[in-house]
C-alpha cells in the first residue's frame, strides 16, 4: 500500500463520516447510499491523481512490504 493509497482510504472514510453527520441517515440503505458517496469522491480523485502522474495509485504491495 502507498502513501497515496493510503491517504485516498482516508479520503474516503472521512467523507463518508462528514456526510453521515451532515444527512443523519436512518437505515442499512441510506448509510450505504453515503458510504457509496464517500468512496465515489475517493474513486474520482484517485483517478485524477493517475491522470496527471501517468501511473496507477494502487499497488499490490502491502504496509509491511514498503518497509
Amino acid at each position: 500500500m502507498t502513501n497515496l493509497e493510503l491517504v485516498l482510504n482516508m479520503l474516503a472514510e472521512a467523507t463518508t463520516t462528514e456526510i453521515s453527520r451532515e444527512k443523519q441517515p436512518a437505515g442499512l440503505e441510506q448509510n450505504r447510499t453515503i458510504a457509496i458517496q464517500g468512496g465515489t469522491i475517493a474513486g474520482n480523485t484517485r483517478k485524477e491523481i493517475e491522470e496527471k502522474i501517468g501511473k496507477p495509485v494502487v499497488s499490490a504491495k502491502n504496509a509491511k512490504q514498503l518497509k
